[in-house]
């Protein structure tokens, strides 16, 4: 695929170039980039383009080449000289996922708008196939692009900046990066994401765990999630009501989008809904795992946009707290299921096993927040019950690392913090429920 820009907005100008072109990873190194950029160009002369702009990662030897070998000259390297987000202190460095979910809570209910900014106008730089990087390696490989959720969470980080920030241009500036996004999923791109006939989103090939229940044990997937996971559909619509929103306001053609979004809250809504639990399923799989119940569920009421009905948001939301809740987090499977683990410990194989099988992470416990408030109508009442259940909580910003919150806790007894001491997006989604509250 190849496309001209027969103008720039500000993001193509400095980083995107006139020209943008990729390859299927299985065709590359056959010289069909080298053929359509030599065909391109002077289509390129057609459109009266005297100077052709086209850029490349600074560690992407290939493209370089293909430049080149089409008379490219070299003239300059740009960085974004952006800020980032450490995931988690002392163990994690930047994360494509990680970064999406903290930023709302880190940088924009704290009023940092430039931060923000530079944060994603740095991931929309990377964007690769419609995906985000998943990790920044150290020494300055490649980055890892094994995630399905960052990409959809980075247009909500837009949709949540620039409806604080008021930053039109920046939408603009990222809005091809965006397309780009929706229209690799929904035509598939790596880790076998692609959108089904239903409408709904499909991720997970082989032994790649793209979602944020990640991890791999030898050959063991401990949470094997391949298949039309359910926070990921939830994030895939809102993504969707996104784009419909933006093209609206550029005075672009919003129909296909809107198509897309009610063909997937159609689907969404006949397939994940669990009428004798009162929750949705976790997973379309066609295994067990699939009415397993998570937390998960919690963002299909959480995001900005959602497909249930308003008495069903309130069901999730109470299962969710029967099942689930804990006052440092969510539990990551409900204590019932015989898969759970009461404790975090042992062996790195042991620990790996119980991560997502049970062990409560603190950051979901932001998003039942906001959802609580969000089905009891955000009343004077709900406010007052979630800043006294906030109280709890307050005494893990000393128990581990003064200031911060942890990434984990035990199942079973969560008194005492595990893993990360100083974890990004547990002080981010925890930031966001203070800002809803004082409101």
């Amino acid at each position: 695929m190849i496309q001209i820009r027969h103008y720039f907005n500000g993001y193509l100008e400095k980083y995107g170039g006139h020209i943008g072109y990729s390859v299927c990873p299985s065709e590359r190194r056959k010289g069909y980039a080298k053929r359509m950029l030599k065909e391109a160009l002077p289509l390129c002369q057609e459109l009266g383009l005297k100077k052709v702009l086209i850029t490349c990662l600074e560690e992407n030897a290939g493209s370089e080449k293909t430049i080149l070998a089409n008379g490219g000259i070299y003239e300059s390297a740009e960085s974004t000289n952006g800020k980032t987000i450490l995931a988690g202190f002392p163990f994690f460095e930047d994360w494509g996922r990680d970064t999406m979910i903290a930023l709302p809570g880190v940088c924009i209910s704290t009023g940092q708008y430039d931060a923000a900014k530079e944060i994603l106008r740095t991931f929309a730089v990377h964007e690769k196939d419609g995906l985000m990087p998943n990790l920044f390696p150290e020494g300055g490989t490649e980055p890892m692009y094994n995630t399905v959720d960052a990409a959809l969470l980075f247009i909500n980080c837009v949709y949540l900046y620039d409806k604080a920030a008021k930053d039109t241009d920046f939408v603009r500036e990222v809005w091809p990066v965006m397309e780009r996004i929706v229209e690799k999923y929904r035509e598939g791109t790596h880790y076998g994401i692609r959108m089904d006939e239903d409408g709904l989103i499909l991720a997970g090939e082989d032994l790649w765990q793209v979602t944020w229940m990640d991890v791999r044990v030898g050959e063991i997937l401990p949470t094997p999630r391949h298949g039309k996971p359910v926070e990921i559909n939830a994030y895939w619509y809102n993504a969707l009501c996104i784009m419909e929103l933006f093209a609206s306001m550029f005075g672009k053609d919003y129909t296909e989008y809107r198509k897309l979004a009610k063909k997937a809250k159609a689907s969404f809504r006949k397939k994940f809904w669990m009428d004798d639990r009162k929750c949705l399923k976790d997973l379309i799989s066609g295994t067990k795992a699939d009415t397993q119940v998570r937390c998960n569920q919690i963002w299909a009421v959480s995001m900005p946009f959602t497909m249930l009905e308003p008495e069903q948001e309130k069901q999730i939301v109470e299962t969710v707290f029967e099942t689930l809740y804990t006052p440092y987090g969510l539990r990551t499977l409900e204590e019932a299921d015989e898969e759970f683990p009461p404790f975090y410990g042992g062996r790195m194989e042991e620990r790996d096993m119980a991560y997502h099988q049970g062990t409560v992470w603190t950051f979901p416990l932001g998003a039942w927040y906001l959802a609580y408030l969000k089905v009891h109508g955000y009343s004077m009442e709900s406010k007052e019950e979630v800043k006294e259940m906030l109280e709890t909580i307050e005494s893990a910003m000393r128990e581990g690392c003064i200031g911060q919150l942890p990434e984990i806790y035990d199942g079973e007894n969560p008194v005492s913090s595990k893993g990360c001491f100083a974890q990004a997006w547990s002080v981010g989604e925890i930031l966001r429920v203070y800002e809803a509250i004082e409101k």
